[in-house]
């Protein structure tokens, strides 16, 4: 399609095939396809290989993380070193409810929601899906009217992935109660994707206001921390206090994010808790971040010794 549009609208094209060193044989014949059909439409061929499993063991992660963080990283690489402008990925509608689903089902904040993005801006560039509003049944009846063959990717049908439980289990049951799931499931991710982006805007707005560096002092001013590694931030409980529950909820977060620190929903509602006069004075929320609170402020310490570990903190 891309190749199709190209003189059109002035596209320049090349093709970026990264093996993830998954599927031995099929992957191997993955990247012959591609190489011989960026031959036959005369365009240049990027590829690289990457050990996805042994990432996965080594991060921790579940061997699609672990793809998927080898793949972006290459693209962004591409990109930086400019030898793109943008990435085309071909993701479709069904991809978008799939991972909205998938996100859903995991526990995903309104922002995980957001499912794919349309564009992604990089340094260098940016990951575009230009194919994002169409289904996958109609891509495929367009490349069989056209007479062009494909891959299928088998772990595509390996139930060991969630997200093919998802595709071939969960939607088709959803689809019992709502036939058009998948276009519900994709508003639902342009609805988090606008929310998302007022609530950054708004958050750029006022958490200079709100969170402050280091810790309170007599006199007015703030002390900060000279050890290496640790550092604090601070907001005053009377306004805490004021703000809407959505509001925050959103600060506490965008706090603990200051310091490094992703909280999930329980370390959240923990700190929410703590704004009343009868909660916690103190939280170990993570390995190294600890909320603690005064009869002024609340506030988000981080602290790492010289061994690395963080002192126990009481509750």
């Amino acid at each position: 399609m891309l190749v199709a549009a190209a003189s059109e609208i002035g596209l320049v094209l090349s093709v970026a095939h990264l093996h993830h060193g998954i599927r031995g044989a099929a992957a191997d014949e993955d990247e012959l396809f591609v190489e011989d059909l960026a031959a036959r439409l005369g365009l240049p061929l990027h590829r690289h290989r990457v050990d996805a499993p042994a990432s996965a063991k080594a991060d921790r992660k579940t061997l699609e993380e672990a793809a998927r963080h080898l793949r972006y990283a290459w693209f962004r690489d591409l990109l930086a070193q400019d030898r793109a402008d943008a990435v085309a990925t071909a993701h479709t509608l069904d991809d978008q409810a799939e991972t909205v689903l998938h996100r859903l089902v995991r526990g995903a904040w309104t922002e995980g929601l957001g499912g794919i993005y349309p564009v992604v801006a990089c340094a260098g560039g940016a990951i575009v899906r230009p194919f994002l509003q169409a289904r996958r049944a109609e891509i495929v009846a367009w490349l069989r009217e056209i007479g062009q063959t494909w891959r299928e990717d088998s772990s595509n049908q390996d139930p060991a992935f969630t997200r093919t439980r998802i595709r071939h289990e969960l939607l088709p049951q959803l689809a019992e109660f709502n036939p058009r799931i998948a276009e519900q499931m994709a508003r639902l991710a342009t609805i988090a994707r606008d929310e998302e982006s007022w609530w950054a805007a708004e958050l750029v707005r006022l958490l200079p206001q709100l969170v402050l560096p280091g810790r309170s002092v007599r006199g007015g001013g703030r002390a900060v921390s000279t050890q290496p590694g640790d550092c604090s931030v601070g907001v005053e409980l009377v306004r805490l206090r004021a703000l809407a529950p959505a509001l925050r909820r959103r600060v506490l977060r965008a706090a603990s994010s200051q310091l490094g620190c992703v909280l999930n929903f329980e370390q959240t509602e923990r700190m929410m808790a703590m704004c009343d006069p009868d909660g916690a004075r103190r939280q170990q929320l993570t390995a190294e971040v600890r909320a603690e609170r005064s009869a002024r402020e609340l506030r988000l310490v981080r602290t790492t010794s010289a061994t690395g570990k963080t002192p126990a903190a009481s509750k």
